[in-house]
């Protein structure tokens, strides 16, 4: 019994220490690393009298990053992040946009179709989406088709979704019956669609993944700044922040220098490295200062994507 103790206790060191490794990235993580990509379309019944809303918008989602963008105002495909400008070229958004446009046209139409068999009236306001993408498992050097989204809802709840596995779609809703039975009695467009979600989807996913890794490997310079506030805390002091913005691969150093010293780290108020919507990164750092203090104070930071460390400084 004392030597099954003893063996418990080596184990549980032995799992300790193996927490450890993977923790600090020692030893290799098995948990799968999960990527996906859609694209969102929104219809609306009329007109919405709002400023940035439209009839018709829709938008790419890689990672849920939003990587492209049309609305029916200015009817055009972009890109909204500058891998995709520069990797793609000018058909792929010359095609994107004819593409954008038919479906603003089918959605139009499939919209007053709806209205009419669900008997509501042209006057009130309703909302068609449909969302469509893939997602995948990376182990290692290994991917593989996770699952397949091919889903519409209509004012706000499920309408029809593909079922991916079963090769046909699901009724949320009493109304959709019709256009299940249409859909389902067309077999090459369900073949399609599978084959659509498990395999032209998941490339197109892998092939902007590694043009978005290209611009991670890459690095993108930080963009620094340096401010000061009225402590909440204490009326009689300042709150100096030093922000580092928009860089691309997290291993940043950002320092609060007094006096060309760093300032030790228990005086310093982090918020840790954290994602802009546009999949670059932002960290921040505070320190409470005197008011009347006449030291000098700079931002120290240090990135792969820069040679020599970007100073700035504030001053009384």
């Amino acid at each position: 019994m004392h030597g099954f103790s003893i063996m418990v206790i080596i184990f549980a060191k032995i799992f300790a220490l193996l927490c450890v490794l993977l923790l600090y990235g020692i030893l290799p993580s098995t948990q799968a690393e999960k990527h996906s990509l859609y694209y969102i379309y929104t219809g609306f019944s009329k007109p919405v009298d709002l400023p940035g809303i439209y009839e018709f918008t829709a938008m790419g989602l890689l990672d849920d990053t939003q990587i492209d963008y049309y609305n029916s105002e200015e009817k055009r495909k972009i890109p909204t992040q500058q891998w995709m400008k520069e990797k793609l070229p000018e058909d792929y958004w010359e095609k994107g946009t004819q593409s954008r446009k038919s479906k603003e046209r089918w959605f139009r139409l499939s919209l007053k179709n709806l209205m009419d068999r669900m008997k509501h009236n042209e006057s009130d306001f309703h909302v068609l989406q449909r969302r469509i993408g893939c997602e995948i498992k990376q182990q290692g050097n290994e991917l593989n088709f996770s699952k397949g989204i091919y889903e519409f809802s209509y004012d706000g709840e499920d309408f029809l979704a593909f079922d991916d596995k079963e090769s046909q779609w699901v009724a949320a809703v009493d109304a959709a019956l019709p256009t299940k039975r249409k859909w389902d009695n067309e077999h090459n467009l369900n073949q399609y669609t599978k084959g659509y979600l498990e395999k032209e989807c998941v490339d197109w996913l892998n092939k902007f993944r590694v043009y978005g890794d290209e611009e991670l490997r890459n690095g993108s310079c930080p963009d620094v700044h340096i401010f000061v506030k009225k402590s909440i805390k204490d009326k009689t002091k300042l709150k100096l922040t030093c922000m580092a913005t928009g860089f691309y691969a997290e291993d940043v150093m950002v320092f609060i220098r007094k006096n060309h010293t760093s300032l030790l780290e228990d005086e310093i108020e982090s918020t840790g490295i954290r994602p802009n919507h546009d999949g670059s990164f932002q960290m921040r750092k505070s320190v409470e200062i005197k008011e009347d203090e006449k030291a000098d104070y700079d931002c120290f930071v240090s990135h792969k994507s820069i040679k020599e460390p970007i100073i700035v400084t504030w001053g009384n």
